[in-house]
């Protein structure tokens, strides 16, 4: 069975729709973040801080190869996972990526107060987000899929993957 793939900026509801997919299907449940952080044995913002992000993207890589087969499971993943294309390559053989979005200003307000995201330590987070959506913009743009979530619940963003998902199983 094929996998259902989350990918998107931070901020976007990857780990909340995840968590309604698996409620709304009894698939299991895998964050590639979750995952690198137990083999690491520690937090991300600690390997970023100690092995910088270089080495983070490399455990990113080995994760996403693991999980790269179909096996009937909802992936999230880190907003990064798309800096190597390699990742959503690997990521797309084992099922379909679905590209979650929102605005700047909705990122804003679902990050605020969020001090576990390494890449937002700085005084300037609008600019911060602006500038690598800008970077990213053509890695996500590349995703088929792609799932606005400004203006939704959670449950309205799960039921849009759920029917293209099931539609697609189907044909």
């Amino acid at each position: 069975m094929q996998n259902i793939i989350l990918v998107g900026f931070m901020g976007t509801g990857k780990t909340a729709v995840a968590n309604i997919l698996n409620r709304k299907t009894g698939m299991p449940l895998l964050d590639t973040d979750t995952i690198i952080e137990q083999r690491a044995g520690k937090p991300i913002t600690a390997i970023f801080a100690e092995d910088g992000e270089p080495a983070f993207r490399v455990l990113e890589n080995q994760v996403a190869a693991e999980l790269a087969k179909p096996s009937g499971s909802i992936l999230s993943t880190g907003g990064g996972i798309v800096k190597n294309p390699a990742n959503i390559e690997l990521l797309a053989k084992g099922g379909i990526v679905f590209c979650l979005q929102a605005s700047v200003d909705e990122i804003l307000r679902r990050v605020e107060g969020d001090t576990t995201r390494p890449l937002l330590q700085t005084p300037d987070r609008r600019g911060k987000i602006e500038s690598l959506l800008t970077e990213r913009a053509p890695l996500y743009a590349a995703i088929p899929h792609q799932i606005k979530t400004d203006g939704k619940t959670v449950d309205q963003v799960a039921d849009e993957i759920l029917k293209f998902y099931s539609s697609h199983l189907s044909s």
